[in-house]
């Protein structure tokens, strides 16, 4: 069982990225799942989640209105578009799976599944 992200990287402020994290190894279609975020010297911190069917999505307030997460059930892959970064969005961004039928959930200990994590950052 896999998540793997992909599409991070260096930007300039102001910039978007688009991240996605693709399952292998079992169907996620119908879990909760969820974004984090991890900078240096700090905790790991939720970012975005979607419930299991892509009908409730909730942001940290310091991404609302500038990120965007979504999920193509049958394509097994969920994606966080980001627009209008910042440098305080820097981080290594992990995407993460809880459990079947869950609702958003915003806490590191409710998810079971994690990703290795891809580094975004951002320049001044």
């Amino acid at each position: 069982v896999q998540l793997v992200e992909s599409g991070g990287g260096l930007v300039q402020a102001g910039d978007s990225l688009r991240l996605s994290c693709a399952a292998s190894g079992r169907s996620f279609s119908d879990y909760g799942m969820g974004w984090f975020r991890q900078a240096p010297g700090k905790e790991r911190e939720f970012v975005a989640g979607v419930n299991w069917n892509g009908g409730t999505t909730r942001y940290a307030d310091a991404v609302k209105g500038r990120f965007t997460i979504s999920r193509d059930r049958a394509k097994n892959t969920l994606y966080l578009q980001m627009n209008r970064l910042k440098p305080e969005d820097t981080a290594v961004y992990y995407c993460a799976a809880s459990t079947p039928y869950s609702d958003v959930l915003i806490t590191p200990v409710g998810y079971s599944y994690w990703g290795q994590g891809t580094q975004v950052t951002i320049s001044s």
